[in-house]
This record gives structure tokens, sequence and C-alpha cells, in this order.
């Protein structure tokens, strides 16, 4: 995203005058002002982060109340509904509030975008476990089955839509307006470390591996594409593949009966102790190197935006 990119102001926002000659300001504010108001990155995050949170929140509170203990099938597919609908309420949110079109999430390539992330997170996992596994870190004792499947399909859909959607399609999207992208990167990346110490097992050292691997990778899945479907892919994949193939925890979650059957061995910095695998200091190396790559392309690709008193400072110049 360059300055070019930068969608011009709306002239329903500029001050005008009244037919009659008077400013706007001898009659007190006009909607136009308060327009301005709703539509500032700062106002546009709280009212996006609250919108989110309640399309989520209560079509899952609803299913509990009403289903009360579901089958894993059926869980699966309410989470999978609640990410369907999520989609469709972050099109409405982008049409009704902040009034211009979803350039996130796209219908038009976002099934190859997403498999493409999908494909990338899982392999990306297989890849660090793999080198987990070599340092004795974590055994395969054999072969379960199906294990869990359904409850982690949909924990994987819905975890990948939902925190993508806050993280990436609200926070950093709108903190980019306002610090600029590497401030906003900065901001998301420990804002996402943080939010995960409240799950099970979490660790500073959890916080600080969620936030360089995951943060960074999938902000800079986001800033490569400037559309949500890469990330979602990749989140989706890695949760599946720890989850379900690996038969790990997932951010501190209780670990679930996948694919294989595996043990873990070692210390905590090696197998990611309670809170899971992507807690180890390998799977921080290799997703921190994995984001880094795909950073260095969004600054070739000229996808850094100045914070605007840089933009500011460059006009003046």
């Amino acid at each position: 995203m360059t300055q070019s990119d930068i969608p011009p102001i709306d002239p329903a926002l500029a001050d005008e005058e009244r037919p009659d000659g008077a400013s706007a300001d001898a009659t007190g504010p006009r909607p136009a002002r308060w327009r301005k108001v709703l539509l500032h990155p700062g106002s546009l995050l709280a009212i996006g982060c609250v919108w989110l949170a309640l399309a989520e929140g209560v079509p899952l509170a609803l299913a509990k109340e009403f289903w009360g203990q579901k089958g894993e099938f059926t869980g699966m597919l309410v989470e999978l509904a609640v990410a369907l609908w999520l989609i469709l309420a972050w099109k409405l949110y982008r049409r009704w509030i902040e009034r211009s079109a979803d350039t996130e999430l796209p219908l038009a390539g976002a099934l190859p975008e997403w498999a493409a992330g999908l494909a990338f997170g899982m392999v990306l996992f297989s890849a660090m476990t793999g080198m987990v596994a070599l340092l004795g870190g974590i055994e395969v004792l054999g072969l379960r089955g199906l294990g869990r499947l359904w409850a982690m399909l949909g924990m994987a859909a819905l975890s990948g839509v939902g925190e993508e959607l806050l993280f990436r399609g609200v926070i950093l999207r709108q903190m980019e307006k306002m610090v600029g992208t590497w401030g906003a990167l900065a901001f998301t990346s420990a804002f996402f470390g943080i939010a995960h110490l409240g799950n099970a097992g979490a660790t500073w050292f959890a916080a600080l591996a969620i936030a360089l691997e995951a943060g960074l990778l999938l902000g800079a899945a986001y800033l490569l594409t400037r559309r949500l479907w890469l990330a979602i892919g990749i989140h989706s994949g890695w949760n599946f593949t720890q989850g379900w193939i690996f038969s790990a925890p997932v951010s501190g979650g209780r670990a679930p009966p996948g694919l294989l059957i595996t043990q873990r061995h070692g210390p905590d910095w090696l197998t990611g102790g309670a809170f899971g695998l992507e807690a180890s200091a390998v799977a921080m190396v290799v997703a921190t190197f994995a984001g880094v790559m795909l950073l260095r392309r969004v600054i070739r690709a000229g996808g850094i935006v100045p914070a605007p008193w840089v933009l500011r400072r460059q006009t003046k110049e």
C-alpha cells in the first residue's frame, strides 16, 4: 500500500458553507463533523472491536443456551456457521459503519488465497515440529485415527476468522492510519501475545513467542496482500495441525486426542510446556523467520505506510 493507494477524502466530510452564506460553526455542529468523529481511526477501532465481539459472542451464547451440551460434530457446524456469519458481519460493518467497500475479504480469489495460507500454516508447523523431534522434544508413538477431528476443524475455522478479523482487520488496519505500518505491527504483535496470557499454561515466554511468531507472521501476511484470506488460512492451518495432527495443546487448551499419538519430553523452552508447541523456542525462531521473509516482500512491494507525522514532514519538504 503506497500513498497513492490511500483513498481520497470523502467530499461529504469537508467543511462547507451554508447556501445562505453562514458558516457551519454559526449554527453549531454539522452532521458532517459528527461523521468525521465517527470515521476517525480511533473511533472505528473501538466500534469494530465491539461489533466483532458481539457478532461472535452472541450467537455462541445462544447456541450454548438452546443446545447445551452438544456433540462434537454439531459443535463444529455451529462454529463453522459463526465463522461464516462473522464474514458477513464484517462486510456489513464495512458498508454500514465505515461506509466503504470491503477490500479485506473480497470473494474473488478468496479460495486459492485461503488454501495457500492453509497449506503454508500446516507445512510451517509440521517443519517446526520436525525440528523439535530431532532435538528429542516430541516422539510419535503411533497412529490414533480420527480422534477429535470435528472439534479441531471447528476450532481452527472460528479462531482463524475471528482473531484475524479483530487483530489484523480492525486493530492493525486502524492503528496503521494513526501511527504507520511499523508502529501498528509492533502494537498488534505485542497485544496479540499479551491477549494470550489469560490462557491456561501461559507464561511470559509463551506470550513473547506468540507476539513474535504469530503477530509478526500474520501481520506480514495481511500487509503483503492487504486482504485477510491468506492470514486466516495460515492461522487456521497452524492451529489445526498443532491440535489434530500432533495432538498438542493449542494456546494452552487441553491436549486433544488427534491423528497421531505423541509424547513431549524435555524442558519447556523446547516443548512449549503446558501451553503447547507454539511456545517452543524452536517455533519462535522458525515462524519469526518466516514472518521476516514475508515482511521483506512487503517492503520491496512498497507496502510500508509512514506515520502521519512523517508524511506531513515529507510534504513540507
